[in-house]
C-alpha cells in the first residue's frame, strides 16, 4: 500500500457560545482537515485544531507546512509504518508537531481500516469502552457558568467541570470557581486550568485558597518554562497539580515525572505530535508516577474520535477525559460514532477511528488561508 495523494482543507466552524482562555476568547473554531489516499482506494482522516493565541502557528502556516513540506516526504510511502512515517516527517522539518500528528491520525486511521479494526487495536487494544468526561465552564461569567453546569448533571453528560481562571484579577478567579464549586451538589467535582497565567507567587497563594473551596485539581498554574516553579509547588500543594503546556515531548515528560514537577499530566495527541507519541509519553508519566488525563484541543469529530480510541487504551486514566470539543461546535465537517451519555463518551468501535468526512459540509465550511 502507497500514499498518493495527500490534501489538506482549512474550516471555520461557530460555536455555541464564546470559550474564554487565558491568552484568547474563542468566538468560533477553525480546524485543518487532512484527508490521506492510497493507491489501494483506502482513505484516512486526520484533524488540526487552531486555537489563534494558543498555537505556534496560524491555519494557513499549518497548511502550507503539511502541504509544501510534510505531504511530498509521504507520498509514494506505506502509510501503515508508523514509525517510518513519524521519521520521515521529522527529517522534513524539526518541530511543528501539530502538523505531524494531522497526518500520523490519517495514517493510523488507514492501517486499521485496512485490518478493518479500530484503531484502538493498533494500541493494544481497548481497557474500557466508556470514558468519563469533564466539561469546561468558560465563560467567565459565574452564574452563566453554574448554570451550564447544573445543565450537563440534568442532561447526565458531565459531572465533572473545570473552570478557566487564567484571566483577569487572580482573586477573583478562585472566588468564581470556588462559588461556582459551592453551588454544585456534592457528586459533582471541580478543577481549574490557569492556563500559564499566574506567577509563582501568586499559586503560592491562590492554590491553599482552592484547597479551602473544595477545588480538587489546580492544572498549568505557572509558565510552561518554571519546571523549578512547578516542583516547588507540587511538593507544597494540598491539591493535585497538573501539568498541560510544559509536557510536549518524552523527554519532558521523563523530566517532569523524575522531579515530581507536577502530580498528573494532560495529554493531547497535537501537542505530543501524533498518537504514537502521545501514547509514548502517557506510558513513561505514569511510569514515573503521574497520574493522566485526557485532554483536547477542541477538536471536531474526527479528532475527537482518534482520542477517544487512543485514550481508551490508556491502562492508567485516573483523571478521565476533556473531549467534549463535538458538544460546543454548532456544525462538524463529519460524521461519527461518537455518544455522550451517563457522564461518559461511548468509545467509538471503528473500523478506523469510525469517522467519516461529510464532503458537502466540508465544501460549506471551508475557508481560504488568510495567514
Amino acid at each position: 500500500m502507497k500514499i498518493e495523494r495527500i490534501t489538506s482543507t482549512i474550516v471555520g466552524l461557530r460555536l455555541r457560545r464564546a470559550h474564554r482562555l487565558a491568552m484568547t476568547t474563542m468566538a468560533g473554531h477553525t480546524l485543518v482537515v487532512v484527508q490521506m489516499h492510497t493507491d489501494e482506494g483506502v482513505t484516512g482522516l486526520g484533524e488540526l485544531s487552531i486555537i489563534a493565541g494558543y498555537n505556534e502557528m496560524s491555519a494557513s502556516a499549518a497548511k502550507a507546512v503539511i502541504d509544501e513540506v510534510l505531504a511530498p516526504a509521504l507520498l509514494g510511502q506505506d502509510p501503515r509504518r508508523l514509525w517510518h512515517v513519524l521519521a520521515l516527517m521529522d527529517r522534513a522539518i524539526k518541530g511543528n508537531l501539530p502538523c505531524k500528528a494531522a497526518l500520523e491520525m490519517a495514517c493510523v486511521d488507514i492501517a486499521a481500516r485496512a485490518l478493518g479494526v479500530s484503531s484502538a487495536a493498533l494500541f493494544g487494544g481497548t481497557v474500557r469502552d466508556r470514558l468519563e468526561m469533564l466539561w469546561v465552564l468558560a465563560t467567565s461569567d459565574t452564574q452563566q457558568d453554574i448554570e451550564e453546569a447544573r445543565q450537563k448533571l440534568g442532561e447526565r453528560t458531565h459531572r465533572h467541570f473545570l473552570v478557566k481562571i487564567g484571566i483577569g484579577n487572580p482573586l477573583e478567579g478562585v472566588q468564581r470557581a470556588t462559588a461556582i464549586r459551592n453551588a454544585l451538589p456534592e457528586a459533582a467535582t471541580v478543577r481549574v486550568d490557569v492556563n500559564q497565567a499566574w506567577d509563582e507567587a501568586t499559586a503560592r497563594w491562590a492554590i491553599p485558597a482552592l484547597h479551602a473551596g473544595g477545588i480538587a485539581v489546580v492544572e498549568q498554574p505557572v509558565h510552561a518554562a518554571s519546571i523549578d516553579a512547578m516542583r516547588r509547588l507540587t511538593g507544597t500543594s494540598p491539591i493535585t497539580v497538573m501539568a498541560d503546556e510544559a509536557v510536549a515531548t518524552p523527554q519532558e515528560a521523563m523530566a517532569y515525572a523524575s522531579t515530581h514537577a507536577c502530580d498528573a499530566l494532560s495529554i493531547k495527541v497535537t501537542k505530543h505530535g501524533g498518537l504514537l507519541r502521545t501514547a509514548q509519553v502517557a506510558h513513561i508519566a505514569a511510569a514515573g508516577g503521574l497520574a493522566i488525563f485526557g485532554g483536547t484541543m477542541i477538536e471536531g469529530a474526527i479528532g475527537t474520535s482518534a482520542c477517544a480510541q487512543l485514550y481508551s487504551t490508556l491502562p492508567d486514566l485516573h483523571w478521565g477525559c476533556q473531549l467534549f470539543g463535538p458538544q460546543l461546535l454548532v456544525d462538524d465537517i463529519a460524521t461519527s460514532q461518537l455518544r455522550y451519555e451517563d457522564f461518559a463518551l461511548v468509545v467509538p468501535t471503528g473500523p478506523g477511528f469510525g469517522a467519516t468526512v461529510d464532503p458537502e459540509r466540508l465544501a460549506y465550511h471551508h475557508r481560504r488561508p488568510a495567514g
